[in-house]
């Protein structure tokens, strides 16, 4: 009675056991952190990508950004992915689209970007949030991923790897492990020719790393490793041999790059990927090629026409192989050919039914000749009728190899344009109608249009300083009556003036002294200033016949001005546009007979530009930019001042990229003085004069590029 019981009351344990297990299965499941959405959105000029996950996570995820293709990798150990879906699509800014691979222990999240940039990462409970920085048009540094609870110097320190090591896993592959200083150290793995190159931005290589490891004998694809410095970067190059593929991850500190060899699989190598026939088993000795024509006509149950030409003898053993496969094999074998209509195939020799096909293809044409032509009305909306005429009447050549490819049209159709309303009338076969009509419908789209805006922008800053002596004097002695000069002895006497006629004047027998002469004369003078600040000294003696005057000018000048203009126009793709603001100065030109007529120089603002709009949606614009000003006026006519820049460049749609640029610094320190007395220490500075001048210009030119993708008017 005791063991029925127990044996009853196992029977009734069992289930609740199994449902206890599953429950707890179900819990541990859930507790288990899942990623449950991922979006992007913009955020005060940056791209977030937003990370929403079941429960909070314990500490942020590890990542690493590679340069080549651009993307950036997060780590998510212990969490599974619950979205549904591995692909992310986005397409906002520089983010593309968000990839998640599951793995038993963690769950990658790989960011697809257009190009490079910064980032980092905020953990905000529940929800991760990836901040990229926004994105520029010029070329890209390599960039280094930055954590948010981790302050990351962007400066000049290196940091140093610590381990370089090599290992060979159990499935036979190469596993190259670098130990790395910190978690947001860049990385850059690239395929160059036949080997791989890690690049370690920001990263040093200490001296007993920098060696060359030959690991042949480990029988893993990788031959050698050579670790080398090259400036702000550690550069890793593994040299495989053989068919290989690679893959790379990081582990906190520790950065891992696998190489295996590529496997075969011989199943695909044998059966094909176009074989879908049921499988069969044949083995012949020096059978009939006819009968054994036969055997797989019963076993497909087609029916199938032989060639007279149809002969010999075959010996084949094929086992479980695609019965489209073992006809092929077949007539590869005896060189035969085949033609399938419905349910029949006809099996003959290839060149006999390469002449069938020829001759199939004669009748057809000999047909088309015969086939009544009718007129057709096509009405074009943004093409331009005569342009679709001559695309389909003209054939078009080749380049280098010379072909020439007929014309879209049959030898009998012919087409014309109707300029006043657009349309296009085509006379051909009803089957070349139908084609026209298709080709239309390909041809005769909206152009997109492109709206360039140019920046020129011309600063200039000035700074002048100049200081000056004026020194003068004068006797009126002699003027006034008395004697004039000074005794030297002998009865003679010496008379001083700051000229000629004044030296004369003052011994009396000249005119009047002129009391405004100078003996130095070299007052403050700027090339852009007129007047300058002056303080006069005069001594003199009591009469009042005798003085000397010293007067001190200085003057500073500083200035700044800025000019900026910004024309700006639009343009359909591919379609030279030009806009141009200025003025004609007219001068003389002789003519070869003699006579003088009038000729204009122009003196403009211009931008010439054609844009190409690339299927990934940036733009190429071939640029033409011109700033011209009236320069000197010269015997010949006005010189004209050109600044002009020719170039081609690549923009993103909407960015802005400096196309060229020109700075010029011109600096003047000028002594002027009297010989010999201007050197004289501390006295000197009374026969001298100093200026000192200082003049800095720069153009800046900016383009900024936007396709227009509505049809409203544009403001």
């Amino acid at each position: 009675m005791m063991k029925r019981v127990k044996t009853r009351l196992r029977e009734h344990l069992a289930p609740a056991s199994i449902a206890l297990l599953a429950l707890l299965g179900s819990a541990l499941a859930q507790a288990r952190p899942n990623i449950e959405s991922v979006n992007g959105f913009q955020q005060s000029g940056a791209q977030v990508l937003r990370i929403e996950l079941s429960e909070p996570l314990g500490e942020t995820p590890t990542g690493f950004a590679t340069q080549t293709p651009a993307r950036i990798a997060l780590d998510f150990p212990g969490v599974a992915n619950a979205t549904g879906q591995s692909l992310v699509e986005i397409n906002q800014g520089n983010l593309k689209s968000a990839h998640i691979v599951q793995t038993e222990e963690r769950a990658r999240v790989v960011l697809n970007l257009k190009q490079p940039v910064p980032y980092s990462t905020q953990v905000q409970g529940r929800t991760v949030l990836v901040l990229l920085d926004a994105a520029t048009g010029g070329v890209q540094e390599p960039v280094a991923p930055r954590a948010a609870p981790i302050s990351v110097q962007q400066g000049t320190d290196l940091l140093p790897l610590r381990d370089l090591d090599f290992r060979r896993s159990a499935d036979g592959a190469g596993r190259v492990v670098v130990a790395l200083a910190g978690s947001q150290v860049g990385v850059d793995v690239q395929q160059q020719g036949k080997g791989l190159v890690v690049e370690f931005l920001q990263s040093s290589l200490p001296q007993g790393l920098r060696r060359r490891l030959d690991v042949s004998d480990f029988g893993t694809p990788i031959q050698t490793i050579s670790a080398t410095q090259q400036g702000d970067r550690v550069k890793l190059t593994i040299d495989p041999v053989g068919e290989w593929e690679h893959s790379a991850y990081q582990s906190d500190n520790q950065f891992v790059v696998e190489v295996r060899a590529k496997k075969v699989d011989l199943n695909k190598l044998s059966q094909g990927p176009h074989y879908t026939g049921e499988k069969l088993s044949l083995n012949f000795q020096n059978i009939e090629v006819r009968s054994l024509l036969q055997v797989i006509a019963d076993f497909t149950n087609f029916n199938i026409v032989t060639s007279d030409t149809v002969t010999g003898a075959l010996t084949l053993r094929l086992k479980d192989v695609p019965w489209d496969q073992a006809l092929q094999i077949i007539m590869d074998a005896k060189g035969l050919g085949m033609r399938k209509s419905g349910s029949v195939l006809w099996i003959a020799p290839k060149d006999e039914i390469d002449e069938r096909i020829r001759k199939d293809y004669e009748a057809a044409q000999a047909i088309q000749k015969l086939e009544p032509v009718r007129t057709q009305a096509y009405q074009l909306n943004y093409a331009k009728a005569a342009d679709i005429v001559i695309q389909l009447t003209t054939a078009s050549t080749g380049g280098g190899a010379g072909t020439t490819n007929a014309r879209f049209l049959s030898e009998r159709g012919s087409a014309i344009a109707e300029p006043r309303t657009n349309q296009l009338f085509v006379t051909d076969t009803p089957a070349k109608l139908e084609e026209v009509r298709q080709l239309l419908a390909t041809l005769d789209v909206p152009v997109r249009q492109v709206m360039i805006e140019a920046r020129i922008v011309e600063a200039r800053d000035t700074f002048g300083r100049s200081l000056g002596v004026r020194l003068g004097g004068g006797d009126l002695r002699a003027n006034r009556g008395g004697d004039g000069g000074y005794g030297i002895g002998g009865g003679n006497r010496v008379a001083i003036g700051t000229d000629y006629g004044n030296a004369t004047n003052s011994s009396g027998f000249g005119g009047p002294v002129n009391v405004n002469g100078n003996f130095v004369n070299l007052p403050a003078s700027l090339s852009t200033v007129t007047g300058a600040g002056s303080f006069a000294l005069s001594i003199f003696n009591s009469a009042a016949n005798r003085f000397l005057t010293l007067e001190l000018s200085a003057m500073e000048a500083d200035g700044q001005g800025r000019i900026v203009s910004s024309p700006r126009l639009i343009t359909a793709d591919q379609t030279k546009a030009l806009i141009e603001q200025g003025t004609e100065y007219p001068y003389s030109v002789t003519a070869p007979n003699g006579a003088t007529t009038i000729a204009f120089k122009k003196a403009v603002l211009k931008l010439e530009v054609t844009p190409q709009i690339t299927p990934e949606g940036a733009i190429i614009l071939d640029l033409d930019v011109n700033k011209d000003s009236r320069g000197e006026d010269t015997g010949q006519g006005v010189a004209i001042d050109t600044k002009h820049v020719k170039t081609q460049v690549l923009v993103e749609n909407g960015g802005t990229v400096v196309i060229g640029g020109i700075f010029e610094m011109e600096e003047t320190n000028q002594e002027t003085k009297v010989p010999v007395l201007g050197d004289v220490p501390v006295v000197g500075n009374l026969f001298k004069s100093r200026t000192k001048e200082s003049q800095k210009r720069e153009m800046l030119v900016f383009i900024t590029p936007k396709v227009i993708t509505d049809r409203g008017p544009v403001r």
